[in-house]
């Protein structure tokens, strides 16, 4: 038999170290999941939803660091992948996206079916290209891979399913070397470091603003932290990589953050910027205070707060160079002013989480405190967009072996679980927590089954407030009445057991610790329904004047509309506690 372009496409993935690819099997596939059986070095990881493996391909991406792989069949097969698939993309983890197409015959003739996915997919990949011809192999593929790989984000390749199944020339696969470019190591040149360490010198308030781009660089932040003797703020997506074991992590800031991580910043004469490119602009410092930044991505420099200085360049490479170059400073007045501030929010946010005996209601705080208690030292978490991630951001302790993954870039709903099947293939022997919400999680619950399917024994837990939590708090804030976030949830539990998968159903603050060992403690797959409080607010480290206001105008608004139970129910929650 000789080699078609689909066993072509098998054997290039291969030599790139893909495991697995996630999709639905679909007849403009057939080639490409022929090859992989036939083949037996690849698993197909079958979802039921193309959104979801677009979502589980992204988080072994960001995991392992290495390429991993998702598929989706011509037309509507391969367009539900777009929104994994941005998620990815903002997120800037290598992944390939194989988009299957109509008959090449067909193309433009309005076929069943038909798309044009090499225009789809350009808004959310660094490379999307059309293979039309066995010719075209495998250096498009290749390209491909090298694109996802080098710039850190999608890469698709779009091929007919006849394509797949025509005779592949005869050429050599490029070796490993060649086919997966080492990331390279940049710092800026010596007369911007003596810049940066010139205003760094003649500063007397600095304070750090960390995020993803820190990965790695630990050890190196804390020497930067002990000389300039400077607070630490992390942004959501620096969690993972600058809180723990750091004497100088002040919190996180933004609308989820800390009130510590607030004022660090805006009692600061200098904010050094690194390796973030934090969106909110009302939460930088204003006037008079200098800001530079460092980021590897010049693209990044200066878009969200007018900057001082720009550099571009790795965190930890840079302040490797840099260091040499600063003076030891000695007042620690700032730090200290900071870190009081940080121990007076945390208490106020522990004391939120606290377990209170004989109480009706389970605060969602006490569910995520408890999780991150008593799962794993290597425990992966992954965390639905909206009140989880609020709560995961403020009660997950990180220790530099747990990874906490999100859609913390693009903001999409119902990513949390598809995450966790991801991490799960990649990481078989590793806990990995879903920390659901009852909104992300009936989005793309058909992947529930998933989980009983394929055997991985991630553990599920949903909040369960039957709303769209966050949402009804953003209503609320700016002066609306919850309007269309009520949700008559079943019991998840029950469901879980109805499909195979161990359930249980969490009612009573007394039982959330026995509960979650419960899950935790069994082999297999789980799904706790956590019954939370619907009525928790979630306040930002700033509340601004608009907010106070919009608050007021929903009080007003409720008791015109009938539902001054709801004001009696918010008090008795967040007052009266």
């Amino acid at each position: 038999m000789s080699k078609k372009v689909a066993d072509q496409i098998a054997e290039i993935l291969v030599v790139a170290g893909v495991k697995r690819i996630y999709g639905v099997v679909g007849d403009s596939l057939n080639g490409i999941t022929d090859s992989l059986r036939r083949q037996e070095k690849i698993d197909w990881v079958h979802v039921r939803h193309e959104e979801a493996g677009a979502f589980a391909a992204g988080a072994e991406a960001h995991l392992t660091g290495n390429l991993a792989v998702c598929a989706g069949s011509c037309g509507p097969g391969n367009l539900h992948l777009i929104n994994g698939l941005f998620d990815c993309h903002r997120s800037a983890v290598p992944v390939l996206a194989i988009a299957a197409h109509i008959p090449t015959s067909e193309i433009g003739s309005s076929y069943f079916q038909e798309t044009q996915p090499e225009t789809l997919f350009r808004e959310c990949s660094h490379y999307c290209k059309l293979v039309s011809d066995p010719d075209q192999m495998p250096r498009v593929l290749e390209e491909a891979i090298r694109a996802a790989v080098g710039q850190r984000g999608v890469a698709v390749i779009v091929i007919s399913g006849d394509t797949a199944l025509k005779d592949a020339i005869d050429a050599p696969v490029s070796n490993v070397a060649g086919l997966l470019p080492a990331r390279p190591l940049v710092r800026p040149v010596d007369n911007d470091l003596d810049k940066l360490a010139a205003l760094l010198n003649a500063s007397r308030r600095v304070t750090l603003l960390c995020g993803s781009g820190c990965a790695g660089a630990h050890e190196e932040l804390l020497a930067l932290g002990s000389k300039l003797k400077s607070p630490m703020v992390h942004a959501l997506r620096g969690k993972e990589h600058v809180e723990w074991d750091n004497p100088f992590d002040v919190g996180m800031t933004g609308l989820i953050g800390f009130s510590s991580g607030y004022y660090a910043m805006k009692n600061c004469d200098t904010l050094l910027m690194l390796g973030t490119d934090f969106p909110y602009r009302q939460f930088y410092p204003e006037g008079g205070v200098h800001i530079a930044q460092l980021d590897v991505r010049p693209e990044n420099l200066g878009r969200r707060a007018a900057i001082e200085l720009g550099l571009v360049g790795d965190v930890g490479a840079t302040i490797e160079a840099l260091l040499p170059r600063l003076h030891e400073k000695t007042d620690t007045s700032h730090l200290d002013d900071a870190r009081s501030d940080y121990r007076e929010a945390r208490k106020g946010l522990d004391e939120l989480a606290k377990d209170h005996p004989g109480k009706e209601l389970i605060h969602p705080q006490q569910i995520a405190k408890v999780l991150s208690e008593l799962a794993a030292d290597d425990a992966v978490f992954t965390a639905d967009v909206g009140l989880p991630t609020v709560w995961a951001a403020r009660y997950l302790a990180m220790n530099g072996k747990r990874r906490l993954i999100g859609s913390f870039w693009h903001g999409s709903m119902a990513n949390a679980m598809p995450q966790a099947i991801g991490a799960q293939c990649a990481y078989p022997n590793r806990q990995v927590i879903s920390m659901s919400g009852d909104g992300g999680f009936s989005m793309l619950m058909g992947d529930f089954l998933t989980l009983a399917q394929v055997g991985l024994p991630v553990k599920v837990v949903v909040f369960n407030n039957s709303a769209l939590g966050f949402i009804e708090l953003e209503q609320k804030s700016t002066g609306f009445i919850n309007t269309g976030t009520d949700f008559k949830n079943p019991n998840f539990a029950a469901m879980a057991e109805a499909v195979g998968v161990r359930g249980i159903r969490i009612e009573r603050p007394d039982d959330v610790r026995r509960g979650i060992a419960e899950a935790l403690d069994h082999d297999g797959p789980v799904l706790v329904d956590a019954v939370v409080n619907r009525m928790e607010l979630a306040m930002p480290p700033k509340v601004q004047v608009e907010m106070a206001k919009g608050f007021s105008v929903y009080m007003l608004k409720a008791v015109l509309d009938g539902r001054a139970g709801d004001l009696i129910e918010l008090a008795r929650s967040n007052v009266l506690r």
